[in-house]
Order: structure tokens, then C-alpha cells, then sequence
């Protein structure tokens, strides 16, 4: 097995003489479904990053903050790298590239009980041209196996980085959803991190802007149960957030009004429901968490509009956020 380091809980990283605080970004990579936005999700201690079991849901560059007394961890999460068939596809990779060029650590994740594929392949080959930043693979979902499996795959881990000419800074299994060694991540990324100031308001989770967070919490909602007939065809703008007039400054409402486009008039039945009950449950449902997420009552205001073939539309593209 050669020298290969594999954090457990007994092994502790050793600590460094002098106290100094340490702030800045890493990113999580990974095949489509690897857990990474659930990770992030667990470190940050809050739902930022938007969790679906369908590939590409992620695509703005989602931040979650980590706030330490001695660290700050801004985990920039990019969307999944894949293979393009399409322009939306080609400014995804193109985002990806840039992204991991400009981060301090990458964190790799891939899952536990899946054995590695060309998928991962193609991931750890882009990783290994990227020489100067360290990389960490981050063994997830480790409560689905058993130790035995756990095992063999930390070496094909160990191997794959041999084979494509580079070493990984640390192996790390972790279970996000178990909450099984989440802060040992923490520990282990922190110390890659460069010297400096917090970079981001204690207090702060995301820097991304409220507006975006919404449209991705009206999307998962939208996409809740119509996954396989609609994977990636639904878009979702916020058009207004306004708070609403004479309201008591105890009781404030806000109204946003938002827009669910999709590429297809026969889509729209789909997302509508039969008499509007579908369209129903998504407005109750991520007004829900718009509550939770901003700590005011909240009015939401949804329609579907057809924007045709937006995903191969660079003018449609441009005016839905990408």
C-alpha cells in the first residue's frame, strides 16, 4: 500500500506552535451525485447548495461559509464537469476550469459504494493538470458500506492518484448524512489554507444574492417528483421581491414574484398539474423554506412561461443567468 495517509478519528493532525487565522476558498468535484452539495451543506451547518438525486442541478457557483475562531472556509461548489452536448453544457465546463484554477484546496468526493469509473477517470485527469493546487479525496457516503469495501476503495483511491503522476494531500471518509467526521474535513482542509483576515461577514453563509438562492429553492420544489420527465428543462427567475405597503413594521409581508420557464408548451401541463394542484404544492413548498431561509412571511407569486429551446440559446442564456 506504500505511504498512504488515510484520516480516522484516532489520528489527529498535529498541532502548530503558534495560533494564526487562516481564510480562503475550496472547491468539492465529483461525478454527478458524489454528495457534494449535501457535504457542503453539512459543513456550512445549513442548506445552501441545493441537493437533487439528478445530475447538473447545481449550476450558479453556490458559497457556503465555514466561520471558525481561527479559520474561514468559503466552499465554492461548481457544477458537475461532464461532457458537453450543448452551449448551456460547454459554459458549465468552461466555469468549472476557471473555478479550480482560483481555489487554495479541491476536495474530490466520490462515493463509497460505487466503484471508480470513467467518470472519475475524466475528473482525476482534468485534476492532475492542475498542478500547484492540493487536492483531497473525500471518500463519501461511507454509512452505506461495510468496512471491507470502505477499504478497497481508499486503495483504488490511493492508486488512481499514483497512476495519473500525482499525490493526494489527505483520503477522507466521511458520511455528511451520518454527520461521521465532517469537522475532521474541516480540520483537514483548513490547515491548506493561506494565512489572512476573514474574507466574509461572521454571520454570513452564502455570498450568493438572496434572489438566486430563492429561484434555486423554487426550482428543487419544481422539480420535486417530475425529475424523469423534465431533468434540466426548467429554469427559474425571480423577477421582484418588494415588501409589501401598509403593513405594521411588527407584520411585514414580502411579495416575490417569480417565473418558472420551461422549453415546451406540453411541459407546461406537467409542471401545472391537473386543476393548478402541482404548481400548488411547489409555491407552498419553497415558500416554506423562502420563509425560513429570509425569517419573514413571505407572498409568492409563481407562473409558467415556454422560453423555447433555452438551454441552446445564448440570448435566452444570458437573460435566465448563465
Amino acid at each position: 500500500m506504500g505511504a498512504m495517509s488515510v484520516r480516522t478519528p484516532s489520528s489527529k493532525p498535529s498541532a502548530s506552535s503558534e495560533p494564526s487565522h487562516r481564510a480562503g476558498f475550496a472547491c468539492f468535484v465529483g461525478r454527478p451525485n458524489a454528495g457534494k452539495s449535501t457535504l457542503t451543506n453539512a459543513l456550512v451547518g445549513q442548506k445552501v447548495a441545493i441537493t437533487a438525486n439528478q445530475p447538473q442541478t447545481t449550476r450558479h457557483t453556490v458559497r457556503g461559509i465555514v466561520h471558525r475562531p481561527d479559520a474561514q472556509l468559503i466552499l465554492v461548489d461548481t457544477p458537475g464537469l461532464h461532457k458537453p452536448r450543448t452551449l448551456l453544457g460547454q459554459r458549465l465546463n468552461d466555469i468549472v476550469r476557471t473555478t479550480w484554477a482560483e481555489v487554495d484546496v479541491i476536495g474530490f468526493c466520490l462515493p463509497a459504494n460505487e466503484k471508480l469509473g470513467p467518470g472519475d477517470r475524466f475528473i482525476a485527469k482534468e485534476l492532475a493538470s492542475i498542478k500547484k493546487t492540493p487536492k483531497i479525496a473525500i471518500v463519501t457516503k461511507t454509512d452505506l458500506v461495510d468496512s471491507k469495501t470502505l477499504a478497497e476503495q481508499l486503495i483504488a483511491i490511493d492508486q488512481l492518484g499514483k497512476e495519473l503522476g500525482f499525490e493526494w494531500a489527505e483520503i477522507v471518509p466521511v458520511s455528511a448524512v451520518a454527520g461521521q467526521q465532517v469537522e475532521l474535513l474541516a480540520d483537514l482542509l483548513i490547515p491548506l489554507l493561506p494565512e489572512g483576515p476573514a474574507l466574509y461577514p461572521e454571520g454570513d453563509l452564502t455570498d450568493e444574492p438572496e434572489q438566486v438562492m430563492i429561484a434555486e429553492l423554487i426550482r428543487e420544489a419544481a422539480l420535486e417528483g417530475v425529475r424523469d420527465e423534465l431533468p434540466h428543462s426548467i429554469a427559474v427567475v425571480v423577477e421582484e421581491m418588494l415588501p409589501r405597503e401598509d403593513r405594521p413594521a411588527d407584520k411585514p409581508l414580502l411579495d416575490i414574484h417569480a417565473f418558472v420557464y420551461i422549453e415546451r408548451p406540453s411541459q407546461k401541463g406537467i409542471i401545472i398539474g391537473p386543476k393548478g394542484a402541482r404548481l400548488k404544492q411547489v409555491g407552498i413548498k419553497s415558500r416554506k423554506q423562502i420563509e425560513a431561509l429570509l425569517g419573514t412571511p413571505v407572498f409568492l407569486d409563481l407562473h409558467v412561461k415556454v422560453a423555447k429551446d433555452w438551454q441552446r440559446d445564448p440570448r435566452q442564456l444570458r437573460k435566465l443567468g448563465f
